[in-house]
């Protein structure tokens, strides 16, 4: 087993879960690279509507924390302009987008050079999305906790609800995750990732209550030491 997926499970003081942490990575590896390739073309397309859209640069850069909270560079297609209000702070993420580049979120297709990332070893296919190491610091334990895995390209909260959920309700599903991740549930999550590309996003109440009532059992006794 990861040895930091081991801890995970000694934090929150569960059974290990099933699945190898080794065979999901030539796993990851083999289906990242397959992957690559065949978005390739793909990839070319969304350069060039980036390119129309918004101009250069292509690609938005930015250091994110990795498993153990490691820092590394994501990079994803650029889909926001960097256009400023009146008092200079950037105006809200949907008045920076076009249509064109809106609907390369809506498909993730702006994510796609993250594979680079998977196959570097940075990143997995499923985890909680990697955030900038101020952002995963300011949640405290929650953060560290969040940081035992590897962050991935599509994850629980990811085919939970995603930009309709608040930051409280990421982190629990992020957090039930870690604490219950296996091979069967990272197949079940790229399935429902799938769904949601062809659906769209969707809050999952059940899913949800589940991962808020694990995350209060779990961290409130270990603040407790109950």
């Amino acid at each position: 087993m990861n040895p930091v997926r081991e801890h995970a499970v000694s934090a929150f003081g569960l059974p290990a879960s099933s699945g190898s942490y080794r065979f999901k990575r030539v796993l990851e590896y083999a289906l990242g690279g397959v992957l690559f390739i065949v978005c390739l073309p793909l990839m070319a397309v969304t350069a060039i509507v980036v390119w129309v859209s918004l101009g250069l640069p292509l690609f938005f850069t930015q250091a994110r924390a990795g498993a153990g909270m490691r820092v590394f560079t994501v990079a994803k297609f650029r889909t926001m302009t960097d256009a400023r209000g009146s008092d200079g702070a950037l105006l809200p993420d949907q008045m920076r987008q076009t249509a064109a580049t809106t609907l390369l979120r809506r498909l993730r297709f702006d994510e796609l050079p993250q594979l680079l990332a998977v196959l570097a070893g940075d990143m997995s296919m499923v985890g909680p999305r990697p955030l900038p190491l101020a952002t995963v610091a300011s949640f405290g334990d929650l953060g560290r906790m969040r940081s035992m895995v590897a962050p991935g390209m599509t994850g629980w909260a990811q085919v939970n609800g995603n930009t309709l959920l608040s930051d409280e309700e990421k982190i629990a599903l992020d957090l039930w995750y870690v604490a219950h991740a296996s091979l069967w549930l990272d197949a079940r999550i790229l399935l429902l990732t799938l769904k949601t590309l062809v659906v769209g996003e969707h809050v999952n109440k059940e899913q949800l209550k589940v991962a808020r009532d694990f995350l209060s059992l779990h961290f409130c006794c270990q603040q407790q030491e109950c």
